[in-house]
């Protein structure tokens, strides 16, 4: 790792070192807060957990052959080497940022309420084509994920396309001091983690913290779209905007043309841009991956690719398991997108299983963090689910009552007719769920996190 001695660490994160004089010089080959992956000549971040403190494994990585450990424990006779740190966690950041500064590739910074997984994922899909590219691995887009991957660059990386996630006022001025990102893409301003920002405003003031740490003029990719994006040209100066849309307007640089869905199986669109159109497929289930497509085009243009190479890296692109992720068993199609939901993530799902043949059975469950507002939201996604006219809504969990309650009113009202069904516990709805689906069903799946709806996706891809 580049410039990453033990007398540079240390003085990085403000830390004393303890240890021989003579490995102070030391480079470490990598650093990480999970015993479990140190290797010869890593740095071991000693954490505290809320169930596991990381300095009883101290011991552990030095037999390892861990370089040295960052601590807030004094160290120990038997240790090697150790820098002594006041917290551990904001070592961790301030490593990474040392870091950071020492590379010269082109970092992304991916940011919004909805989307960024999939579109982190599709403009990797792109630039990979022409750069080599890393890019953040699973769920590690918070201020302990971002630094990992930060620490996960090496040398021969050209480009880094990094997830940065919030869920309170200051976290983007932080991760975003880190990252320092190159450019970066806001792909929407929706109604997530209300209970800390309030609503959208508070939303969009906390997501544009990503702006705090860009250079003069460094490009941001903004959804078009979006209510909140469109006008943010006229209020961040010193900046190089750049619009995406599903509409052609004065605004927007890169937009589609002639979308045409199919289904679970895709989008087909072309998508026009200053230099040309490329008509392309998109593998991914959901028309609002459209947007995704159109913020890696927007990416690669900034970066030199040509309209082929992104086209190609487009039409590459994988779902990641719990994201848009299709499954086709002998007896279901599961569209698999467990690993988080709020209602702007929620409505999408949920037309584009109605756009599905055969019969449509939404497995929906509890969206957590919505504020104050959560039951009202909740009863919408059920109305919702009944007006895209769905033949079976299965609602789970504890806010899954105002789901089904929401369902269940519209239902009356409209005279639609939707099967409607609730259950306190995924548990519950296993149990009995050979009662209710039938084969050649269309299943969507979907829930926040915590709902542990991935249990539902293992049963059922497995009939």
């Amino acid at each position: 790792m580049k410039n990453m001695t033990l007398e540079n660490i240390a003085k990085a994160c403000r830390g004393t070192y303890y240890g021989p004089e003579e490995k102070k010089k030391t480079e470490a080959e990598g650093i990480s807060i999970d015993s479990r992956k140190i290797q010869k000549n890593w740095l071991f971040v000693a954490t505290k957990g809320e169930r596991v403190d990381g300095h009883s494994f101290i011991p552990d990585v030095f037999q390892k052959g861990a370089l040295c450990v960052v601590s807030e424990q004094k160290p120990k006779e038997e240790w090697d080497a150790c820098i002594l740190v006041e917290d551990s966690f904001k070592a961790l950041k301030d490593i990474a940022e040392f870091y950071r500064s020492q590379m010269e590739l082109t970092i992304v910074g991916i940011t919004g309420s909805v989307g960024k997984t999939s579109t982190k994922e599709m403009i990797a899909a792109v630039i990979s084509e022409k750069y080599n590219t890393l890019k953040t691995e699973g769920n590690f887009n918070n201020e302990v994920g971002v630094p990992l991957t930060i620490f996960r660059i090496r040398d021969c990386h050209q480009a880094a396309v990094v997830e940065m996630g919030i869920s309170d006022f200051g976290e983007m001025h932080r991760l975003s001091k880190m990252v320092k990102p190159d450019l970066c893409v806001i792909t929407n301003i929706g109604q997530c983690h209300l209970e800390n920002l309030g609503d959208r405003d508070g939303v969009l003031r906390a997501k544009t913290e990503i702006f705090d740490y860009m250079k003069s003029d460094s490009p941001v990719i903004l959804n078009g779209d979006d209510d909140k994006l469109s006008g943010l040209k006229e209020k961040r100066a010193g900046l190089t905007y750049f619009s995406i849309g599903q509409e052609e307007n004065i605004r927007t640089e890169v937009f589609a043309g002639q979308v045409k869905s199919n289904g679970i199986y895709g989008t087909d669109c072309t998508i026009h841009t200053p230099i040309g159109d490329i008509e392309v497929h998109i593998p991914i289930p959901g028309e609002h991956m459209v947007n995704n497509a159109l913020a890696a085009t927007a990416v690669g243009l900034k970066l030199s690719l040509s309209l082929q190479e992104i086209k190609r890296g487009i039409e590459k692109v994988e779902a990641l398991a719990g994201r848009s992720h299709l499954i086709v068993t002998k007896k279901y199609t599961i569209l698999d997108d467990c690993y988080n939901a709020n209602p702007v993530s929620m409505k999408a799902a949920l037309n584009l299983l109605a756009d599905t043949r055969g019969r449509r059975c939404a497995i929906i469950g509890s969206m957590f963090e919505l504020g104050e507002r959560e039951k009202e939201l909740h009863e919408e996604i059920g109305g919702y689910g009944v007006e895209k006219q769905l033949d079976v809504i299965i609602a789970i969990g504890e806010l899954g009552k105002y789901i089904y309650n929401g369902a269940l009113q519209r239902k009356e009202e409209s005279g639609f007719s939707t099967e409607l069904f609730y259950f306190e516990t995924v548990e519950a709805f296993l149990n009995v769920h050979r009662d209710i689906l039938r084969e050649k069903d269309a299943l969507l799946i979907k829930a926040s996190h915590g709902m542990h709806f991935n249990t539902i996706v293992e049963m059922l891809s497995s009939c």
